[in-house]
């Protein structure tokens, strides 16, 4: 098979798809049997049929992609109400400290919208419009910059090492003195 089944696909995904059925157009304006077509664009006989047929219907517009099948769950507006929301803080919306994750945005994208989300949902949101997690603007005031740096050198060093033994084990479940 050309491509796996399933949906989730990406633009270029879709476009992909696409230009195998507008070959297949091709082919059909070209005289070919389905069967041939099928053969050499390593597709299944009723993919070809069906786009056959689809042409037949409605031409070429009848096999070109029809766009993504999901339509975004927040309008442009929205998203910019939404990022107003974010710019007041996570403390207006009932947080004890200053960091927006993902888990806690699609808190107030529920409230405010009434729209469901996941956290990867939410994490994809923020992606696809160029958020990205909070790193802090200065340091804080208690950090000691050498107290870090020797525990990177002793303690982080200490965790780090293999705690494996040097010895060979035994790839059975049972002790080699217990048969």
């Amino acid at each position: 098979m050309r491509y796996a089944q399933g949906g989730g696909l990406t633009d270029a995904g879709r476009a992909a798809r696409e230009r195998v059925r507008l070959q297949a157009v091709e082919r059909f304006e070209g005289g070919q049997k389905n069967r041939e077509i099928a053969a050499a664009l390593r597709v299944s006989e009723r993919s070809v049929e069906r786009w056959r047929r689809q042409w037949r219907e409605r031409g070429e517009a009848g096999v070109t992609s029809k766009g993504s099948p999901g339509r975004p769950r927040l309008s442009e507006k929205q998203i910019a109400r939404l990022a107003r929301e974010l710019e007041r803080g996570p403390l207006t919306h009932g947080w004890a400290d200053q960091r927006w994750t993902p888990a806690r945005i699609k808190t107030p994208i529920g409230r405010l919208f009434h729209v469901p989300y996941t956290v990867e949902g939410t994490w994809r949101l923020l992606k696809r419009h160029g958020w990205s997690w909070q790193q802090p603007a200065r340091r804080a005031i208690e950090r000691d910059d050498e107290a870090v740096e020797v525990w990177r050198k002793e303690t982080w060093s200490l965790a780090r090492q293999q705690r494996r033994s040097a010895k060979p084990g035994w790839p059975s479940r049972t002790k080699p003195g217990s048969r």
